[in-house]
């Protein structure tokens, strides 16, 4: 029996000692009240700060006013209403094009430069990660000066070369430089390199052991890049489609500088327009109306690949 009771004592202390530092932790971790306070007051002046230009914005967007310049602030404005949505839906600025088309243009714009730069980034990437050949550091350096390099000083030779190329398929004829397709050669260009080291420092990261065993389950090497690879590579890719879709979403200084016709004119341009040379008496509601439904479609693809973005910004902080 004695011996029974010095065996269970043990055991028994042992728990005891372990809630102990448990309850000893939790008092740990709860902060005093007065800095909680503190916290809870610097949280929300930061919300505060981020928050109050939006909440103007959509309250001139609700202003039926036309003021010419805002004067007060109201978080609803008196007569609210969303006429000024229903200008831009209709015509946004002078130029003969509706805000269907602009966002039809900006979309593929942006969409084509991301999926182009994920496809051949992530191509690229496992190329310089896994193979060695003769020029592959060359090759990298270029890349990273490339990136280096200020996508406003290719403008130039962009424009020159872009210019030189005229397309005639059929009935379809149209010069490369003034044309969505053009601009989108001139953004991708820019957008590549970030999107191949990117792409290329999570591939480093992956275990070559996994490929090693797909081999050895007999597995050809396009099944180990689409099937290995690929599923383990989707942080990374979602975050790179993210940043070349929103940096190609808000580009503006390529598609002014090459564009002339307003048919093949973005949403980016447009909203420049309302307040350029060419903008005349544009009312702030309109152009808050116009700033909302501009930024709106990328919010909405960051809440879809969220779960994607918060996982892959941590690349490589944990291997």
């Amino acid at each position: 029996m004695s011996e029974i009771t010095r065996s269970i004592n043990p055991l028994a202390s042992q728990s005891a000692r372990r809630k102990a530092s448990k309850g000893s932790t939790e008092q740990e971790k709860r902060l005093p009240f007065w800095k909680q306070l503190v916290l809870q007051i610097i949280c929300l002046s930061i919300v505060f700060f981020v928050m109050f230009p939006i909440m103007w914005i959509v309250s001139l967007s609700l202003d039926p006013r036309d003021l010419s310049r805002p004067n007060d602030f109201r978080l609803i404005p008196p007569g609210a209403s969303l006429d000024a949505y229903k200008r831009v839906l209709t015509q946004p600025t002078a130029n003969p094009v509706s805000f269907t088309q602009l966002a039809l243009n900006q979309f593929m714009l942006a969409g084509g430069v991301a999926i182009f730069s994920v496809i051949v980034g992530i191509l690229a990437a496992y190329s310089f990660s896994r193979f060695e050949y003769r020029g592959r550091r060359m090759l990298m350096m270029g890349v990273v000066t490339v990136l280096m390099l200020p996508s406003i000083a290719t403008i130039a030779p962009l424009f020159v070369l872009l210019n030189r190329v005229n397309i005639h398929i059929g009935e379809l004829s149209f010069n490369l430089r003034n044309s969505l397709f053009g601009v989108g050669i001139a953004v991708a260009a820019s957008q590549l390199p970030f999107a191949i080291w990117n792409l290329k420092g999570y591939l480093d990261t992956v275990p070559r052991e996994l490929e090693e065993a797909a081999r050895i389950d007999g597995a050809s090497p396009n099944q180990v890049f689409t099937r290995i690879l690929l599923p383990l590579s989707t942080p990374a890719i979602a975050v790179t489609a993210f940043l070349a879709f929103n940096t190609s979403w808000t580009e503006f200084i390529m598609s002014w500088q090459f564009l002339t016709n307003p048919k093949n004119f973005t949403l980016a341009m447009s909203l420049w327009n309302m307040i350029g040379a060419f903008s005349g008496d544009t009312p702030w509601s309109v152009f808050s109306a116009m700033a909302l439904m501009v930024a709106a479609p990328v919010a909405i693809v960051y809440l879809i690949l969220q779960k994607y973005i918060v996982s892959g910004l941590t690349i490589g902080s944990v291997k």
